[in-house]
């Protein structure tokens, strides 16, 4: 009939609507979404920006921003609420869990116009401050003191050196080092288009032979360089034509590469390159979202494995665990 192929389009769209896995390249699917993460979700209200997860004691820490609401939620990994803290957040972006056998701690990046803004701040893991980064209130360019202007995110080694990408769209577009008495080891701080330049630097981690990799969101690539010496290794545009990364993590075998696409409500598994080769992006694996979820920064379980996604189109993190025969590769 003449209204069959309309019927099929409709059944089209709606199963694209509710899938939330497609594969390019590849019909291995890697991940599949835990529908019963977090137990209550009702404890998401207001617009979840970032999530971090401390493997070390079992815990899940959301930020969220909005009015009269708590700021940061802490979640068990299997997805029991266990408290949340509001104090001297202002407006969250980032946030990340530095875990030792002597201290739990929780970095958070406040890109606020408040009083607690432009500020990247550390907690303990029941919210009480413990140390400011740069001059809350007042956004700027120096270094000494430190000032920030939309800190995006940090990653914090177990030494207690601190990778930080400021910022979110403000003066600054820089990659710094600090080191755990917060003096500067080296920096990359200039707008622009070229090697060690950035538009945009939106999140940034360490994978496990000493390289920093930089969602230079803006310039639609990653940027990678040595960690000791801050020597640019390489980049990828690749795989973002369409869309710039806005979130970069490692699976914790260190075989993958996740990346994050915030308007595309894309999740890519990217190959991670050996040692000494940067070379290109090559996707294995996609997880595809919902239309308008909207991954905005996302965290990786060092334990099991399992990807955290906060979403700010959704107001809400999602978890997606391994399928059964990649969770085997984290056993040992």
């Amino acid at each position: 009939t003449e209204s069959s192929p309309s019927v099929f389009f409709f059944f089209l769209k709606v199963l694209r609507k509710f899938s939330f896995q497609i594969s390019w390249r590849t019909k291995e699917i890697l991940y599949r979404l835990d529908v019963g993460w977090p137990k209550r979700p009702e404890y998401f209200t207001g617009t979840t920006f970032c999530v971090a997860i401390d493997s070390l004691s079992g815990l899940v820490y959301v930020a969220q921003r909005g009015d009269n609401i708590p700021k940061v939620l802490v979640f068990t990994e299997d997805g029991y609420f266990l408290r949340s803290w509001n104090y001297t957040v202002d407006t969250p972006h980032g946030i990340f869990a530095a875990s030792t056998l002597h201290e739990q701690s929780v970095w958070i990046t406040d890109v606020g116009s408040g009083s607690y803004g432009h500020t990247i701040k550390k907690y303990n893991s029941f919210g009480d401050l413990v140390q400011v980064l740069g001059t809350p209130g007042k956004k700027g360019t120096g270094l000494n003191p430190l000032q920030f202007d939309n800190p995006a995110e940090l990653y914090v080694e177990d030494t207690g050196d601190i990778y930080i990408v400021d910022g979110d769209g403000g003066l600054n577009n820089r990659l710094i080092k600090l080191s755990q008495d917060f003096m500067v080891l080296w920096l990359h701080g200039e707008r622009g288009t070229g090697p060690a330049k950035f538009n945009i630097p939106h999140s940034v981690t360490v994978d496990s032979t000493d390289r920093v990799w930089v969602a230079d969101r803006g310039n639609k690539r990653i940027q990678v360089f040595d960690k000791d010496t801050g020597e640019w290794l390489g980049a990828w545009d690749n795989c973002f034509t369409e869309e710039g990364p806005s979130s970069v993590r490692f699976t914790p075998d260190g075989k993958y590469v996740i990346i994050g696409q915030l308007n595309l409500s894309r999740l890519l598994l990217v190959a991670a390159p050996p040692v000494g080769s940067i070379g290109n992006c090559s996707v294995i694996s996609t997880i595809q979202l919902a239309d308008q979820v909207l991954p905005h920064l996302l965290d990786v379980s060092g334990k099991t494995g399992a990807i955290y996604v906060a979403e700010i189109g959704a107001k809400q993190v999602q978890k997606y665990v391994p399928m059964n025969s990649y969770f085997l590769s984290f056993g040992s």
